[in-house]
């Protein structure tokens, strides 16, 4: 039983270590044995040590390319989005001058119009005064209507200027009387 413990735990590292001390015959012999097995130690201590240290490297630069991986992700995501809102951004540009433009059509056209009524309405003013106005007995038709095309009316002022004889209005009703 305890030549099976010896051989688990010192197994390896005494006959090593027994065989170094027969192959470098040291002068002490125990002395070089004993420090060649805490050497041992250490370098196994190391050892494990190093691999503990690479697999949490492992770890971390696993962790990395994930977080860099993800921050790519995120990136093209950013990029997509910038993308979306550039072309939402022009497609709104676009909407606004369109309904710019419809605007500036529905003036144009409103103010055509209002041009054209201004000019049916100067040539329709023109065509009035262009033609010869109908005498009262043309627009009545009735027989014996006088024939005068128009009738001017002046004001006092006008007649005095001309020399014609103003009648005071309380004396054309004294002669109608």
């Amino acid at each position: 039983m305890e030549t099976a413990y010896l051989k688990k735990c010192l197994g390896s590292c005494l006959s090593e270590g027994l065989a170094e001390v027969a192959e470098r015959r040291p002068a002490d012999p125990i002395l070089y044995l004993a420090h060649w097995i805490y050497k041992y130690r250490k370098n196994i201590d190391d050892e494990l040590q190093r691999k503990l240290e690479r697999e949490e490297l492992e770890r971390e630069r696993e962790a990395a390319q994930r977080e860099m991986e993800m921050l790519e992700r995120m990136k093209e995501e950013e990029l997509l989005i910038q993308q979306k809102l550039e072309e939402e951004r022009l497609v709104q540009m676009e909407r606004d001058r369109e309904e710019r433009e419809r605007l500036e059509r529905e003036r144009a056209e409103e103010l055509l119009l209002e041009q054209q009524r201004q000019m049916e309405a100067e040539a329709k003013a023109a065509a009035e005064k262009d033609i010869p106005s109908k005498t009262l007995a043309e627009l009545t038709d009735k027989y014996g209507a006088p024939n005068l095309t128009r009738v001017d009316e002046m004001d006092e002022a006008e007649q005095s200027e001309l020399g014609l004889p103003v009648i005071p209005e309380g004396e054309e009703e004294e002669d109608t009387i």
